[in-house]
């Protein structure tokens, strides 16, 4: 059976969201699906999608969306093999930080991850 995104392109365009092109939609909703699933410990696709709350499921479905923009503006950020850099004095990191969380090598922003955890679905001892 195929995975399928909880987001498809054309709830990701009624929702209001528009930084993603058309012709990347489905790919980067799926990856950004894929990558919930991993900060949730596959809890998600465990329990199934149809049988969440309406509650979690929209929220999940907001935040696919939200990941999905993250991940394709900072793109070369999030895909670089450097942990830091430094230029002239000016230097740079790429990891945890003030406004990004990292798990299991997946880069979300803390205010997402927040509204993620809010499903019940991100703590690591259920």
């Amino acid at each position: 059976m195929a995975y399928t995104p909880y987001v498809t392109p054309e709830e990701y365009a009624s929702f209001g969201y528009t930084l993603i092109p058309e012709c990347e939609r489905y790919s980067l909703l799926k990856k950004a699906s894929r990558h919930i699933d991993t900060l949730t410990f596959n809890r998600i696709h465990a329990e199934g999608f149809d049988n969440l709350t309406e509650f979690q499921s929209e929220t999940i479905k907001e935040v696919v969306c939200q990941q999905a923009e993250f991940e394709y503006d900072n793109e070369e950020i999030i895909n670089t093999i450097l942990q830091s850099y430094s230029v002239n004095g000016v230097s740079m990191s790429f990891g945890q930080s003030w406004n990004v969380y990292v798990e299991n090598g997946v880069a979300i922003k803390k205010d997402i991850y927040g509204l993620l955890c809010q499903t019940g679905y991100c703590c690591r001892l259920l």
